[in-house]
């Protein structure tokens, strides 16, 4: 992972953003950038005294835009659009996503288009090399003039006010964070508040740290599809390269390999082909179809880094300094994109959770688990086993689907009629976020499920049968969480593995055990 990334007048990279909003990478500006900013600027100066109205260095916003602002009141002008728009309510955001709103922001701003003075780009990035997070509340933006309330508490705290948690979490009034850090409140001038607002920095940032997670996430789905399938006595002969050949979505044709690698070697699943016990044509789609889900959600996720990949390469504001030296009010910061491929994220994660409870619960049935104890219990009656694991998979997979209704078919006019369609793109990061959060567990209860049924088949990790990908995975998983046994507090177990899901332990300990890593 980076410590260290700089930003020019081209666009940063997802894992740029990653590496600055969730790992604390440091950020420096290039020459280049510095120098684009500096020309971007001496356009502006050069309006100050202009008797033509230009918005945002001479006017009011929104529908307050017929308003003239003398000279004299410029600076108050842009104080008080700041002031009046960090309105943002509610639970507060998370830091990584404060942070990567941040970045987003100042690489906005060193494209040069944007008319900041030089100095307050580099007091915006040492406040962000500070770890100085401005405190942000989950309602606030509606994805249209970009993340306004979001971004206005960012720029309240360059200012010297609001709230603000420090490197180390504490929080604390902006002036003093500040202070602490050796650094300067900014005073704005033309044209510089309405900069540093207006931009789809916030639902950009949320949209590259969920891709990221997904990639981990899915190749985990196909470690829970394939553990399902040897733990059901399934077969791995759906999952052969010719038959994918005959559909060649690339996102089924890497579910698809990656299964065959998870499954690799399988003893039990080589001994129940050779016994010729195996009576069923076909599984169930919730296992035989496994590539065909995932790989959807891969096509959607390539979709979707493709619009963040020009995102990132934007300049979003209003009005922009042009290339030629215009000031030129435009719709880009219009949120449409990115909240699209946010709402359309949501849809694939909500059904690779439900395919994935379904696997689950097929483990728990003995009219359809092969053998196995009724609910995987010790002593079934006695005990319950797994049974109620499979109602919180059922009640997060229930809650998933009501987060995959898109946010961005909603639009509620604002700015007395100004702002009459808005793209409500914040809102489906956020929703997002908590979709994500939701599969990861919905994916650990499947693949504790999983180990525990081929513990039931084979007495244990040190006589395993299974495949070295999944006797990798149960090896872990039982470094953390003890064998099947009579009923345990299951709370904690379902966490142990909801940790080594998120934290990436589980996929690398699969990837140790395979000569080619799953993708």
């Amino acid at each position: 992972m980076k410590t260290e990334v700089e930003i020019g007048v081209g666009a940063l990279s997802p894992d740029d953003v990653v590496a600055v909003a969730r790992h604390g990478a440091k950020v420096q500006l290039t020459e280049a950038s510095l120098s684009a900013i500096a020309d971007s600027r001496a356009v502006i100066d050069a309006l100050v005294d202009d008797e033509m109205p230009h918005y945002g260095v001479s006017t009011g916003f929104g529908a307050l835009a017929t308003k003239q602002i003398p000279v004299e009141l410029r600076s108050q002008l842009q104080r008080s659009l700041i002031r009046s728009h960090a309105a943002s309510s509610g639970a507060e955001v998370d830091r990584e996503v404060v942070r990567g709103l941040m970045l987003n922001r100042i690489s906005t701003l060193a494209t040069g288009r944007t008319g900041v003075r030089p100095g307050t780009v580099q007091a915006y990035l040492s406040m962000l090399n500070a770890g100085i997070t401005p405190v942000v509340g989950e309602y606030g933006s509606l994805g249209c003039s970009g993340d306004l309330a979001p971004l206005s508490h960012c720029a309240l705290a360059l200012m010297g006010e609001g709230q603000v948690r420090n490197q180390d979490g504490e929080l604390l009034p902006a002036a003093e964070a500040l202070a602490a850090a050796g650094l300067e409140p900014v005073e704005l001038r033309e044209k510089e508040g309405l900069a540093l607002i207006n931009g789809t920095d916030g639902m950009l940032g949320m949209l590259i740290l969920a891709a990221h997670d997904l990639h981990r996430l899915l190749a985990l789905a196909d470690l829970a599809a394939g553990m399902s399938v040897e733990g059901l006595l399934g077969t791995d002969s759906v999952f052969a390269e010719d038959l994918h050949a005959l559909r060649p979505h690339p996102g089924q044709q890497v579910s698809a390999a990656n299964l065959r690698r998870i499954l690799a070697g399988s003893a039990l699943i080589a001994e129940h082909r050779s016994e010729g016990s195996f009576t069923r044509v076909q599984d169930a789609y919730s296992l035989r179809c496994a590539p065909q889900v995932h790989g959807a959600a891969r096509a959607t996720l390539s979709h979707v880094e493709s619009v963040a990949g020009y995102e990132l390469a934007s300049a979003v504001d209003n009005p922009v300094v042009t290339l030629d030296g215009r000031v030129e009010s435009n719709g880009n910061f219009h949120g449409a994109p990115v909240g699209y491929a946010l709402d359309f994220l949501a849809i694939a994660v909500a059904d690779v959770a439900s395919m994935s409870e379904r696997r689950t619960d097929r483990f728990l049935d003995t009219s359809r688990n092969h053998g196995l104890n009724a609910f995987l219990a010790d002593d079934p009656g006695v005990d319950s086993g797994h049974m109620i694991a499979q109602y919180t998979q059922a009640g997060i997979v229930s809650e998933l689907k009501r987060l995959a209704a898109p946010a961005s078919v909603d639009s509620i006019p604002s700015s007395a009629m100004q702002e009459d369609h808005v793209s409500m793109g914040w809102a489906a990061g956020l929703k997002l976020r908590r979709a994500l959060d939701g599969l990861t567990r919905v994916l650990a209860i499947e693949i504790l499920t999983a180990a525990r049924a081929m513990d039931f088949r084979d007495g244990g990790v040190a006589q395993s049968k299974g495949s070295a990908a999944t006797t990798a995975a149960r090896a872990l998983i039982r470094e953390q969480v003890p064998g099947p046994g009579t009923d345990r507090y299951l709370a904690p177990e379902i966490e142990a593995v909801r940790r080594l899901v998120d934290d990436g332990s589980l996929l690398d300990a699969v990837n140790a055990a395979l000569a080619e890593p799953l993708l």
